[in-house]
């Protein structure tokens, strides 16, 4: 096995669990295992910007801790780019399309039903294209009023102080030393700069704000900004004095304001359309620095005026909250080469997941450092994005996506109706509103369960009355949903789920995709969880739910293999079904069914480790799925194989992220999301083992606290 070990009714136990795996019970030291993975550059690398924001701001800055060489990062597919996930933006739709003119007939449970799967018709395509994320300013270094060259950049120290939230710049610029500090603010949606460094009272120095029209919408992930298309937005002072100007921001109908504040002499100039410069005359005497914050706003009475200090003091409060909160996990003492490399990409991943993943709205496959599908939410990655925060003892950020899906609960009851369903029939591919986008999104149905699943979460870390009552209409709603969907085979006296379905494992017809196995269980352990949501309330069960548990189709093998799919069960036979995701694994790791028979699912396991293909196509979120099976079958160094393992899409780069570089997607926040929750799952596993879940061979040491145990 390579590893990839440097860059590149039903009972339920509810506890949360503070564990230790060393002969030492004190507690972990969680500054001293943050702070040893701070990560650090000495020399450019452009794969690896890092990110300083707030959860649902984010500004992402290269070497120069500004976003001085855009193009360069740009073409390595890792943009610099300032992003909220409350800026949206939809072009015209001046012929009125709805989702009726992207539909088309199948049969579906037992009736013909419409689907909006037409993407390529004109419909199609605005419905996927809008409403779209919109990015913010680009803020730029100059040197002597020209873009910077890398050429020109030398001595390079650079550190992302993980404790603080703090990007510390230091280099070289034509030999003159310069210092850089960016912070987000933790509060409001600022980032703020000091700058220290003689070119400044040589007036060397300037910072150049640009204002794009928005994405390129030609292209679905990944898009580069639009500069060319000047009258089709505005940019306007509104009112300017020595150390301050307001903007107005206005793309079509969106608006949102920006307030730029700094300490030291400066000039504000206009040289282009929707481009400024801030022309630095000399730093502030007292500090023999310049220092700069820019705030974004969606109303000009939200904005005060935020000095880099205060924003500093800010965001220092808030991440102190964020690591002393919740769980945590270190591996100091272990002599295995691997554990130094896990805690890495642990910690990284829930600094990551900090800052682009705690908004109102559910965040996007790219977080906040790029677009991807136009910027929608795609809701069979809710578990990905989530569960990891109820997990890790965050449960409160889970409960801001679930708050989501309250709010949009009326848009899924329409779907449903539309569709001959009862209850609510979650759409796959959303913007802020809920709707949904055209293609084979409306066919994916893995997504259906997982509100519950996440409300489950939600109670085993609140369990009380409150909770039970906050999200029952969302559960029961949900479940009549997945009950619907069912259909009644009188023949062979069981429940099966029918085509059209487009199931986790992407590449089967979807008119031929009769019971899959990942999605059966989801179904099962869902409906389970419903009726317990119903005990807990003092309700009796649901009869048909509980016919429909008992009498769900099997879950489909073949030669005491699980395979992907009753109707094609040639996973283990055709190398062409061994890619995408093993999805016939999830049953147990991902959801402990308890139909699973252990030894198919181990046959499963050893299979998926020998003959999968990982080269093809696979995703990030899949070494953790698997991880997570070969910890449930107490397999330890399994687990580490799958997490670890250096295979297509499963490498962490220095900033942590795992890009997915055959779909054009520079970073994936589901692969972060889904290793902490298998770290979570292995921390959890064994108790009566001095490491839980992971290897007991002699060279893993484990202290574990504050995490989920089911």
């Amino acid at each position: 096995m390579k590893y990839l070990t440097q860059y590149g009714s039903i009972l339920f136990v509810v506890l949360i669990i503070t564990v230790t795996g060393c002969a030492d019970n004190s507690k972990i030291d969680r500054q001293a295992l943050v702070s040893r993975h701070n990560p650090q550059l000495e020399q450019i690398d452009l794969q690896s910007p890092f990110t300083v924001g707030n959860g649902q701001f984010t500004f992402t800055a290269d070497i120069t801790g500004f976003q001085s060489f855009p193009e360069e990062y740009f073409q390595e597919g890792t943009p610099l780019e300032t992003k909220a996930r409350w800026a949206w933006h939809s072009r015209d739709n001046p012929t009125n399309f709805t989702l009726d003119n992207a539909a088309e007939a199948y049969d579906a449970y037992g009736k013909t039903v419409n689907f909006p799967t037409n993407m390529d018709s004109d419909a199609g395509q605005w419905l996927r294209q809008n409403p779209h994320d919109l990015p913010f300013a680009r803020i730029a270094m100059n040197y002597k009023g020209q873009a910077l060259r890398l050429e020109q950049v030398s001595a390079i120290q650079q550190s992302l102080n993980l404790w603080q939230g703090q990007l510390n710049s230091h280099f070289k610029l034509n030999g003159t030393e310069v210092k850089v500090t960016t912070v987000a603010g933790k509060n409001n949606d600022t980032v703020a700069f000091e700058v220290k460094s003689e070119l400044l009272n040589q007036q060397q120095l300037s910072i150049n704000l640009a204002f794009p029209r928005g994405y390129d919408l030609a292209i679905k992930n990944t898009p580069n900004m639009i500069w060319n298309e000047d009258e089709q937005h505005t940019t306007s002072i509104l009112n300017q004095d020595e150390q301050s100007a307001l903007f107005l921001r206005q793309v079509d109908d969106h608006q949102h304001w920006v307030k730029v504040h700094w300490q030291g002499k400066a000039k504000l100039v206009k040289y282009k359309d929707h481009q400024y410069q801030l022309q630095l005359l000399a730093s502030n005497t007292a500090t023999n620095a310049f220092s700069l914050s820019v705030e974004f706003a969606q109303a000009d009475n939200a904005i005060r005026k935020n000095t880099f200090e205060e924003v500093v003091k800010s965001a220092s409060k808030g991440w102190l909250q964020f690591w002393n909160s919740g769980a945590a996990i270190d591996f100091s003492g272990s002599s295995s080469p691997l554990a130094y490399e896990l805690e890495r990409r642990v910690i990284l991943s829930q600094y990551l997941m900090a800052v682009q993943e705690r908004a109102s709205i559910p965040a996007q496959e790219t977080g906040l450092t790029s677009s991807s599908w136009y910027g929608k939410f795609h809701t069979e990655m809710t578990w990905w994005h989530s569960a990891h925060w109820a997990l890790w003892g965050r449960s409160q950020y889970t409960e801001k996506v679930l708050d989501w899906y309250i709010d949009h609960l009326d848009v899924a009851k329409q779907t449903a109706q539309q569709r001959g369903l009862k209850g609510a029939r979650w759409s796959k591919m959303v913007g802020p509103e809920g709707r949904e986008s055209p293609g084979g999104n409306p066919l994916i149905i893995w997504n259906q369960p997982q509100p519950i699943d996440l409300a489950e979460l939600v109670y085993l870390n609140n369990p009380n009355l409150e909770t039970v009552k906050r999200y029952a209409t969302l559960v029961d709603e949900t479940a009549r949903g997945l009950s619907s969907m069912l259909t009644w085979e009188d023949e062979q006296q069981r429940y099966s789920l029918n085509p059209p379905i487009w199931i986790a494992q992407e590449h089967y017809d979807v008119t031929e995709s009769k019971n899959p196995s990942f999605e059966l269980s989801y179904w099962r352990t869902a409906l389970q969880k419903a009726q317990l949501w119903r005990q807990r309330l003092g309700m009796q069960p649901e009869p048909l739910w509980q016919k429909q548990i008992e009498l769900m189709a099997a879950l489909p093998q073949k030669d005491d293999k699980y395979v992907a799919i009753e109707a094609i069960p040639d996973t283990f036979d055709n190398i062409d079904s061994r890619n995408d995701h093993p999805a016939m694994l999830a049953p147990w790791g991902l959801l402990a069914d308890d139909r699973v028979d252990v030894a198919v699912m181990a046959n499963t396991l050893d299979a998926v480790m020998k003959t999968w293909d990982f080269e093809k196509r696979i995703w990030g979120w899949d070494y953790p799925m698997i991880a997570m099976t070969a910890t449930k079958l107490n397999q330890p160094q399994v687990a580490i194989d799958a997490l670890l393992m250096d295979a297509h899409n499963n490498h962490y780069m220095v900033n942590g992220h795992c890009p997915q570089k055959k779909v054009g997607l520079a970073v994936y926040l589901p692969a972060n999301g889904a290793l902490l929750s298998a770290v979570a799952k292995l921390a959890t596993a064994n108790v009566d083992s001095p490491t839980f879940g992971f290897p007991d061979n002699g060279l893993w040491q484990v202290k574990a606290e504050g995490f989920l145990a089911q």
